[in-house]
């Protein structure tokens, strides 16, 4: 399944997804995105690298990398933007998510 609606990236979310998986010693295909039940509001995201498509992967094509959508995950994720974040001594991945209801204090988890 093929949807590049389903989730954007800003060009810094891309180009650290690029230094990413050059720094990586493995045959890496993109990231895959999902969605757990955890923290104190419900779901968070997870990423991970992706070495292989699955069957029932929502695929944002990117060009040099794709990112492989969860099909558990496409309902909370539709829309959302990935950028990267540099901030003082932090830095990581962020998400803007239209379908996103709330948000815990901390920014760990969220509900739709």
């Amino acid at each position: 399944m093929s949807n590049a609606q389903i989730m954007t990236l800003t060009d810094k979310a891309a180009e650290r997804v690029r230094a990413l998986i050059a720094q990586n010693n493995q045959e890496i295909l993109g990231l895959r995105i999902g969605i757990t039940n955890t923290g104190c509001n419900g779901l968070s995201y997870t990423m991970d690298y992706a070495t292989d498509e699955r069957q029932d992967d929502a695929i944002v094509d990117s060009g040099d990398f794709k990112l492989l959508i969860n099909k558990d995950a496409i309902e909370f994720v539709d829309g959302t933007e990935m950028d990267w974040l540099e901030e003082g001594l932090q830095s990581r991945f962020t998400f803007e998510n239209p379908n996103e209801k709330g948000r815990c204090g901390c920014g760990s988890s969220f509900h739709v």
